[in-house]
């Protein structure tokens, strides 16, 4: 699947400035980027529930981009489910199937062979209030699922679960991505989710790409300060003229008078597994430093706050960035 020239604004506000992106076959692609980044408006047009003002979707090679959403090789699933109400579980999935005049008798055996792949294998007879959030949303999976496409779309399908149940869903998507071998292309602001289910992802920003990449290739290497800021936690320094970026839990603290640069511990914020220290640096700047708490106790790591420490970090841990003016 491609994207050329992707141009599309509301008014005075531009929401996709000339977007340019290639995604494999089979690939689990993630668009990541803050509210009104541009993410959700570039899925919408790709369904072709939007319209660009310029450029095309090609799906396989052919620009589909006047053609409707009904006659694109393409599903959607939503945050809300958007199932029908009224009907059972079961009608809810072959619903899709219905629409393409498959007969009653094939389309219910392909909606409950899809129920159980998606491991809701008794609930067909059911309406859709009686389900938990999670099970709706292996309902909705389902049905968008249930006639192939070779393209299905998520938008923020898991952010109305709650953390624990959301961390399962992570594991179940790509786990049955992997399986299907459809094409995922998928939307949140998660960076955690991002990073944890892709193949490669994009991060947008103001409506264009910052950097488009494998998941630990973005995090080790970001190329811009946003990305350092926005893809997981970063710190920003400017030394001698070179500004470059460091990752917390690649400094090392140790007592005052050891190698590396001083400074004062000026917050602590314990984590459980892990501490955040914020140092103010001597010759300016600040850096935020991550810590396993392996055998140190929660009054150990929050006496810590106003001591003097020593931060070094090795050389190649460090990346020269660039101001984040998009692609």
């Amino acid at each position: 699947m491609s994207l050329r020239g992707i141009r599309r604004a509301y008014g005075d506000v531009t929401a996709i400035a000339g977007l340019d992106l290639d995604i494999a076959q089979g690939e689990f692609f993630t668009l990541l980027g803050p509210s009104g980044s541009g993410k959700t408006t570039t899925l919408r047009v790709i369904a072709g529930f939007e319209r660009p003002d310029a450029g095309r979707v090609e799906l396989d090679g052919i620009d589909v981009t006047p053609t409707p959403p009904s006659e694109r090789d393409v599903n959607t699933v939503f945050q809300d489910y958007a199932l029908f109400p009224h009907m059972t579980v079961l009608e809810n999935v072959e619903y899709g199937l219905r629409v393409q005049g498959i007969g009653r008798r094939e389309r219910r055996e392909q909606a409950s062979e899809v129920l159980d792949r998606v491991r809701l294998p008794h609930v067909g007879a059911r309406k859709p209030v009686q389900l938990s959030g999670g099970q709706r949303q292996r309902v909705a999976l389902a049905r968008a699922i249930v006639n192939s496409p070779s393209v299905l779309l998520l938008d923020e399908p898991l952010g109305a679960l709650d953390l624990k149940l959301r961390q399962e869903m992570q594991v179940f998507l790509k786990a049955l991505q992997r399986d299907l071998e459809i094409t995922f292309v998928y939307v949140t602001h998660d960076q955690e989710e991002a990073l944890t289910m892709s193949d490669r992802l994009a991060v947008f920003n103001e409506g264009r790409i910052e950097q488009v990449g494998a998941p630990a290739e973005v995090y080790e290497h970001p190329q811009t300060e946003f990305v350092a800021g926005f893809v997981g936690v970063s710190n920003v320094l400017e030394r001698d003229g070179r500004r470059f970026t460091i990752r917390p839990e690649k400094i090392h603290m140790s007592e005052d008078g050891g190698p590396g640069e001083p400074g004062v511990v000026r917050e602590v914020v314990y984590a459980g597994m892990v501490t955040r220290y914020v140092v103010d640096l001597d010759a300016g700047g600040e850096l935020v430093v991550i810590r396993q708490n392996l055998e140190t106790s929660s009054q150990e790591v929050l006496e810590a706050r106003g001591k003097r420490v020593r931060l070094d970090w090795r050389p190649e841990h460090t990346y020269v960035i660039k101001e984040g003016d998009g692609q």
